[in-house]
């Protein structure tokens, strides 16, 4: 899965970081609230792991402009604050789980892998719409202002991965793990491919795009008005 630590204490992020990359895990970590909300806005994470007490911005204050933002990445919140009060305040501000420090790294993984289950099953509906672009879960096809869109199974899962992350950056580690299921780069440009046709299937004619390139990053979906002739 792809998380974000978001905690001021260094030693204690790196740490909890290695951790979790021995286990799989991709990971970035913001040093405070402030850089944690912006990177969640942006980029797309499988969940998150915030501390509670931060300079700049609070776990608390972040994850409640997250939500009041709409972004529903599950969150786990630590903080040295456990009592039951402290715990209902944290889950009420938008946190999905409370876990009190010192913890064992065995619970909080057990906890992370939980919560990024619940996001699988959360992202199950079945169509997904964007603007005037809807994709069908259940008939792996999907249409735009009425005109059908014929998908090859690998374009549908390229097409299906962007839109569950309407609004953030999309790396291409991201997309060789969820969509190639690949945790290696091959070096090749596969994944430049398969976009370039992805996008002239959606863009092309509409007054409207939604697949953009971010230069040097990744791929980010959304509607602009910036018509791809």
């Amino acid at each position: 899965m792809n998380l974000l630590i978001v905690e001021d204490d260094l030693e204690l992020a790196d740490q909890l970081a290695e951790a979790l990359r021995e286990n799989g895990h991709e990971i970035v970590h913001a040093a405070d609230g402030e850089v944690g909300e912006r990177q969640a806005k942006t980029t797309a994470f499988d969940v998150i792991i915030v501390d509670r007490m931060m300079p700049k911005q609070d776990g608390l204050t972040m994850l409640t402009n997250l939500r009041d933002a709409g972004l529903k990445t599950p969150a786990l919140i630590l903080s040295a604050l456990g009592q039951v009060d402290d715990r209902v305040t944290g889950l009420r501000a938008g946190g999905d789980d409370y876990l009190t420090k010192p913890y064992a790294f065995s619970e909080l993984l057990a906890r992370v892998e939980i919560l990024g289950k619940r996001n699988e099953i959360r992202s199950s509906q079945t169509s997904l719409t964007i603007g005037d672009l809807t994709l069908d879960r259940i008939n792996h096809s999907a249409e735009r202002r009425g005109e059908k869109i014929v998908l090859q199974p690998r374009e549908y899962r390229l097409l299906e991965y962007l839109m569950q992350n309407e609004g953030r950056l999309v790396t291409r580690t991201m997309l060789l793990e969820h969509v190639w299921d690949l945790h290696f780069d091959p070096q090749t440009n596969v994944i430049d491919v398969h976009v370039s046709r992805l996008r002239s299937k959606i863009d092309r004619g509409f007054e409207s795009s939604l697949l953009h390139t971010v230069r040097g990053r990744g791929y980010r979906f959304e509607l602009q008005d910036d018509p791809v002739n």
